[in-house]
């Protein structure tokens, strides 16, 4: 749907793991953000040898990409506590770049908490303000250009996001224009997503039985393809390399409360389910299945991933479509003829 780059990304480039690292303090500090991807068609011993078993396997191949150089030069490395799986990377990645002589740039983690308390918000701020003096050089004019930058991309996204409910595009280009805006420079992704949305405007609608997906993230289309080949339509869904992504402004406040917008932003993104209550999972699910015309729900879920199945009987309830559990899934597997035969069920029960 978007152009693949035709060159590779210009300046320093910060590799980024996790949806809770402030992309704005990157770009402000002169790095092109890019966020880091796993491949479930690759093999991920290396990482795993490292990381151990009883893990999310996204991490495990993140670690081997970036052991093997698949991402390319990397000048830095930020990693966010956005779940178990995350923070071990780090204290590996940490750990390599200490003891063996792995060519490995600076890791930095950057630890967000979601509670709803004002006490969290001092404590993330802390952690803002330590990530911008980590980078160094962050001034508040370039920063505040940063937050309008990042505020539009996201607002752009936000408006094809909206078009789903329309059927304008499939949940499979959902996800490569999430990760386009997440892998290359804000100044040229923003026209690409105007022209596209153009281009959707007298778009045909897309064919296929419209569900929202829940449970596990993806950071690969393998999923997304398999259950709209089956003829299903992801119109919605609820993890950070979907609309959860988009969520969410930081606003342009007066100049010396830059970083105060920046840890309220990322305190309070979206429900995702490693760091979300059961009711507000609940809530926005049944919010997103409505707003979108949804008349199914999935809760897809990977292997070792042990959150989401606690919240689907609430989203369940809350959402009152057909619902269907897939729990324990092989990353980037799914038996979509399966699915599609339990949401058949679901509808005649």
């Amino acid at each position: 749907m978007l152009p693949g780059p035709v060159h590779p990304v210009p300046g320093p480039v910060a590799g980024y793991v996790g949806a809770d690292v402030p992309v704005e303090l990157l770009t402000a500090a002169g790095y092109t953000p890019v966020r880091l991807a796993g491949s479930p068609s690759e093999d991920a011993s290396p990482g795993r040898a490292y990381l151990g078993g009883g893990l999310d396997p996204v991490a495990c191949s993140i670690l081997t990409r970036l052991l093997a150089g698949t991402y390319g030069p990397l000048d830095v490395l930020v990693v966010s506590r956005d779940c178990e799986a995350s923070l071990r990377l780090f204290y590996v990645l940490r750990e390599l770049h200490r003891v063996t002589d792995v060519a490995l740039p600076p890791v930095h983690l950057v630890d967000v908490l979601h509670l709803p308390h004002r006490t969290t918000t001092r404590y993330v701020l802390a952690k803002v303000r330590e990530f911008r003096s980590w980078l160094g050089g962050v001034d508040d004019a370039a920063l505040a250009d940063a937050v309008v930058a990042h505020d539009r991309l996201r607002a752009r996204v936000r408006e094809i996001g909206a078009l789903r409910a329309q059927r304008r595009l499939t949940g499979t280009e959902m996800l490569d224009v999430v990760r386009t805006a997440c892998t290359r420079p804000v100044a040229e992704v923003l026209p690409l997503l105007d022209t596209l949305l153009t281009e959707l405007a007298e778009r045909p609608a897309r064919p296929g039985h419209p569900i929202h997906l829940t449970g596990s993230s993806h950071d690969d289309p393998a999923v997304y393809a398999a259950l709209e080949d089956a003829g299903l339509l992801v119109v919605g869904e609820d993890h950070d390399r979907g609309d959860l992504w988009a969520l969410g402004d930081v606003g342009l406040p007066d100049p010396g409360r830059l970083e105060l917008a920046l840890a309220e932003r990322y305190q309070s993104a979206g429900p995702a389910a490693p760091r979300a209550s059961i009711r507000d999972r609940a809530a926005h699910t049944a919010a997103a299945v409505r707003d979108r015309g949804a008349e199914g729900l999935l809760s897809y879920v990977r292997r070792f991933d042990d959150g989401p199945p606690w919240d689907f009987p609430a989203q369940r309830a809350a959402a009152g479509v057909p619902a269907v559990l897939v729990d324990r899934q092989d990353y980037g597997g799914v038996d979509a003829a399966r699915v599609v035969r339990e949401l058949h069920l679901a509808v005649a029960a």
